[in-house]
């Protein structure tokens, strides 16, 4: 089972057929194959401008109807099925990804969304009461790990509306990067590092279950930029899990890869590797479309 999944799974069986990933520049889309062994169905619609505007704290459709026409375009659909079942991939910076630790943790679905809410108030830029917050807890020697993600209500109601328009029903929303933890690999201590449009999202992942993650919005995408996210990302898994990443794995760089890879290895004395799928390796708008793909089909 994919990391994806224990996070919070609506769908039980088959998951949705229909897959969306949602970035300022367009929109990634993905449809599982019907037929056993035969990969799935991918594509990019881009926006004609500026169209979404990603943000925690405000509305992110600046253009309600070219974003609603892009939805119900952007895969070519044969037959007249009313209602699609899909998952829905947000933008990395749309929400807040934590992972808490407890001594304890209570049994009572109702009592632990509470104390998940407690904790992570302070630490995210919007009003937590109305939230979205979904949340995985599983132990880790005598302590309780729990990964949670939150986004504004509003927000994420303003997204799933184009859709719904357009005839899908979006069951299952996540955020990128935890999607992208299926393309993680399975053991050691990695560091992940992907970039969207400006947004650079890093996780510190223990085989694929996350330790830390952060997410940035850059002023520009330069190495200096980068380094300053990534210097405290490592202290911090030196200094407070007493060890370093065994790799980092990057996506989004696109032409700047190589050369990143290389200066990245020499500076950081870490193994630097290219995020892979089982169909390639994903680029900067698909990986989390492409990590929720590979998940579904069973394929590590």
């Amino acid at each position: 089972m994919g990391f994806i999944d224990q996070l919070g799974r609506m769908f039980e069986d088959p998951p949705p057929s229909y897959v969306f990933e949602l970035s300022q520049t367009g929109i990634a889309w993905g449809v599982r194959s019907s037929k056993r062994g035969q990969g799935p169905r991918t594509g990019f619609h881009r926006f004609p401008g500026e169209v979404l505007a990603v943000s925690p704290v405000k509305d992110n459709v600046l253009q309600p109807e070219v974003f609603a026409q892009g939805v119900a375009t952007a895969i070519p659909v044969n037959g007249g099925k009313k209602r699609r079942d899909a998952a829905l991939i947000l933008p990395d910076y749309c929400a807040r990804v934590a992972v808490l630790e407890f001594e304890s943790f209570p049994g009572e679905p109702e009592d632990q969304l509470q104390l998940v809410r407690f904790r992570l108030k302070k630490a995210v830029p919007f009003d937590l009461d109305t939230a979205a917050v979904n949340f995985h807890a599983f132990k880790a020697g005598k302590r309780f790990e729990v990964v949670v993600a939150a986004a504004s209500v509003e927000i994420v109601a303003r997204y799933e509306a184009a859709f719904r328009a357009a005839g899908y029903a979006p069951g299952f929303v996540t955020t990128s990067m935890l999607a992208a933890m299926d393309l993680m690999p399975g053991k050691d201590l990695n560091l992940a590092v992907k970039l969207c449009d400006k947004v650079l999202t890093v996780a510190l992942c223990n085989g694929r279950h996350p330790k830390l993650v952060r997410c940035v919005e850059l002023a520009e995408m330069t190495f200096e930029e980068v380094m300053a996210v990534l210097y405290p990302t490592i202290a911090y898994a030196e200094d407070e899990l007493k060890r370093k990443p065994a790799r980092m794995v990057i996506c989004g760089f696109g032409d700047a890869t190589n050369p990143l890879r290389e200066q990245w290895s020499a500076d950081l004395n870490i193994p630097v590797e290219v995020m892979q799928g089982h169909w390639g390796p994903p680029g900067e708008f698909n990986a989390g479309l492409t990590g929720w793909l590979q998940a579904q089909e069973g394929v590590q």
